[in-house]
């Protein structure tokens, strides 16, 4: 036995190179559904990637990292993590990132952004650099509805509240477009500074190469946006010739697997920062998920974040948020859990990845800090709700459909009799009402005066870097800044203690029913769906019906 571990250690020992080939992409999270999670089992999780690049860091057999950053569909958000894990690792082991080409007649921007988190960075002779893709594409579709019978009416709090200006608008607000060009500069911005210092050139050059748009690889170089050209072969014979490794030595991050610590597994009781996830669309109950998308349900993150305040070896919660809101009522129930937490002595650290906006923020807003990333989307704190009337398209088919009601809010929302006078007040009183719920508990979350939060609030979408500068979030990073503070919160250091998420059991587990809404390890298999489809399709033509706290509109950066 002796024999067999001396041999294993000796094997374990051997030189490795790191690779990330992100053309395989990588996920934020492994599925929920047991079934996509067998489907995807060998994919790079970002989980995964954080803990082996931060094992690898410090491990001496570890020579350094080939990153390929080819033709790679991931959000910015996603790009943004991946190069804060690659910069960290670069602090102790050289990196290289290569790519045939960054865009090519297409945005590069984000991509290459990422690259210059690396020590090195290698283009192919024949590819190009693209430093553009920061936009927005608004389409308002009222025009369209309106000629196939369907009238929209929409009440909103307040002007920059627009996600109901794609259905109900005639033009592009001014209040639409100076949001949108605020969020789309204020990316630009972030992403010219990050490069300009980690490449160490002027602002002024880097701008000046995003008007050239696109360059060549040899252009890229003279500025010393690329340190070197070449393809493929050259780019690991160069990086395995200088690191003293050989190609049977190289290994995917997802596939690196470090001795096991003995000494960290003999310890018991190690203390834990749990993590609680809400992804998708927030939605009172259990969620789903369909092809209209996640759904995460306000009695589940309740159960976890519970379960959270009944393990004592969970010192801090870090709640990861990825949402572009939904439900008023769900937010606020999952508020209230946050609070209870925070007060049985157990702090809280909210992580906003790509969206945490509206609802998404609503859940945020208690934890003692907020962490965002440069590009998160989020603020958004505001209301909008409505019906399509689509009296006219079932004349237009030939279709009899009468509504019978027996009250009056039932009639006013019919989506076949448009809003009299008293369903129009009806509606407006109650978006106040719920907007003011929404402002006021912001401004106590984040210890603002209400005229104070209510100025940021109506309805904006900030980026997080200009939600940082406004006091909305605390501290604008990745993932790894929110664990530290979620370990500084609870007085430990992060390498003292293990990060758990809360309430993903394995798969058999999760198929055992639970014994009470208080039982502990599993909230059980969330449904799959395809209601969601029918019920925006047939009844509000496209409006997914999430909620009244939802982002006003998508951004695609690439």
């Amino acid at each position: 036995m002796a024999k067999f571990c001396s041999k294993l250690s000796s094997l374990l020992d051997q030189p490795v190179v790191l690779e990330l080939d992100l053309a395989r992409g990588v996920l934020d999270a492994r599925p929920a559904n047991p079934l996509q999670a067998i489907q995807l089992l060998n994919a790079t999780t970002m989980p995964a990637l954080r803990t082996a690049l931060h094992q690898a860091a410090k491990a001496e057999h570890v020579k350094g990292l080939i990153v390929h950053a080819g033709n790679v569909g991931l959000a910015v958000s996603m790009l943004d993590e991946v190069a804060l894990e690659i910069e960290r690792f670069a602090e102790h082991k050289p990196t290289v990132v290569w790519s045939e080409s960054f865009g090519e007649g297409d945005p590069g921007l984000a991509l290459y952004k990422m690259a210059t988190a690396a020590h090195e960075v290698w283009l192919q002779p024949t590819g190009m650099l693209t430093l553009s893709g920061a936009g927005a594409q608004i389409t308002l579709l009222k025009g369209g509805l309106n000629k196939l019978g369907v009238e929209p009416e929409f009440g909103k709090r307040h002007e920059y509240k627009t996600a109901a200006d794609q259905f109900a608008a005639d033009e592009v607000s001014d209040a639409n477009r100076e949001m949108v060009t605020a969020i789309v500069e204020g990316i630009v911005d972030d992403a010219v500074s990050t490069i300009a210092q980690r490449r160490g050139l002027e602002v002024d050059v880097v701008r000046a190469a995003m008007k050239e748009a696109p360059i060549s690889a040899q252009r890229a170089l003279e500025i010393g946006l690329v340190d070197r050209l070449g393809y493929r072969d050259e780019v690991y014979k160069s990086a395995l010739g200088e690191w003293e490794a050989k190609p049977e030595q190289l290994r995917f991050v997802s596939r690196y697997a470090l001795k096991p610590d003995l000494r960290k597994a003999l310890r018991r009781n190690r203390k834990k920062i749990g993590v609680v996830s809400i992804r998708g669309a927030i939605v009172t109950g259990r969620g789903s998920t369909g092809v209209m998308g996640q759904q995460v349900g306000s009695d589940v993150v309740d159960e976890h974040l519970r379960q959270a305040l009944r393990d004592d070896s969970i010192v801090s919660v870090l709640l990861d948020v990825d949402s572009p809101g939904g439900s008023a009522v769900a937010s606020d129930f999952i508020r209230r859990s946050v609070h209870t937490l925070r007060e049985a002595g157990k702090p809280v650290v909210a992580r906003m990845g790509a969206v945490a906006a509206s609802g998404g923020y609503y859940v945020s807003m208690p934890a003692d800090e907020i962490v965002a990333l440069p590009s998160t989307l989020t603020g958004s704190i505001g209301v909008f709700a409505g019906k399509m009337v689509t009296q006219g398209l079932y004349d237009k088919l030939g279709l009899v459909r009468e509504s019978i009601t027996a009250d009056p809010w039932a009639a006013a929302m019919s989506p076949t009799r448009k809003l009299d006078e008293d369903g129009w007040r009806r509606l407006n009183e109650w978006l106040d009402r719920v907007y003011l719920d929404f402002t006021t508990a912001a401004a106590e979350d984040r210890n603002m005066s209400y005229e104070e939060l209510e100025r940021l609030a109506r309805g904006r979408v900030w980026t997080g870097s200009q939600a940082c500068e406004r006091g909305l979030v605390d501290h604008v990073g990745g993932y790894r800044l929110a664990l530290e503070r979620a370990a500084l919160l609870a007085g430990m250091d992060i390498d003292d203690v293990d990060v758990v998420p809360v309430g993903l059991a394995g798969t058999l587990a999760r198929l055992k029913p639970a014994h009470s809404s208080e039982s502990a390890g599993h909230a059980g298999l969330a449904p799959v769906s395809i209601e969601g489809l029918w019920s925006a399709a047939l009844r509000e033509l496209g409006l997914p019906s999430y909620g009244v706290l939802t982002m006003p509109f998508e951004l695609r950066l690439r």
